[in-house]
């Protein structure tokens, strides 16, 4: 296994759409434990192959309580329910870092997907798993949390991230 790169907003990358994935070949396999490494390494809760420069439909989230590692691999989720109920979570994103805004979904979402052996499910998530798989499946169609906010505070927040990008490019 090996880290990857999590690219940074603004980068075009990151406002594509992914195609979906129709052989889970050993190149995936891999993609998903290096997706799965590297989620981890950074403290996130959920990492899309976009943010990694993959554009392809593939998701890794683990919500589960500190200590315990849970990693679920999603390839081509797709939303088949979500509830009228709403939640505001306070968000983040490791292509966003230390950047965190309170954005309202669905509290409860039933998501049909392929696992990392190719087998076909479905599977129920409230709370935070609910939050953090559609903010991945965003991801997958080039959309960023910061897009669900106001075109002032989105603004701001993309001059932040060009200021953070030059500084960090500096080193």
């Amino acid at each position: 296994m090996s880290e990857l790169t999590v690219l940074l907003h603004p980068d075009p990358r990151l406002k594509k759409t992914c195609i979906p994935v129709t052989n889970i070949d050993k190149s995936i396999k891999k993609l998903c434990l290096d997706m799965i490494e590297t989620m981890y390494k950074y403290s996130g809760v959920g990492l899309a192959a976009s943010q990694v420069g993959i554009l392809k439909r593939v998701v890794v989230m683990d919500c589960s309580e500190e200590g315990e590692k849970k990693p679920k691999v999603l390839i081509n989720p797709e939303i088949i329910w979500s509830s009228e109920d709403v939640s505001l979570f306070e968000e983040g994103c490791l292509s966003i870092p230390d950047i965190r805004e309170e954005i309202k979904r669905p509290s409860s979402v039933r998501i049909k997907f392929t696992d990392i052996s190719g087998v076909l499910k479905e599977d129920f998530f409230e709370g935070l798993w609910a939050t953090c798989i559609q903010h991945e499946i965003d991801h997958l169609n080039g959309k960023l949390f910061i897009d669900y906010l106001g075109p002032i505070k989105r603004s701001f927040i993309t001059k932040k991230m060009k200021k953070y990008k030059k500084e960090i490019n500096k080193k």
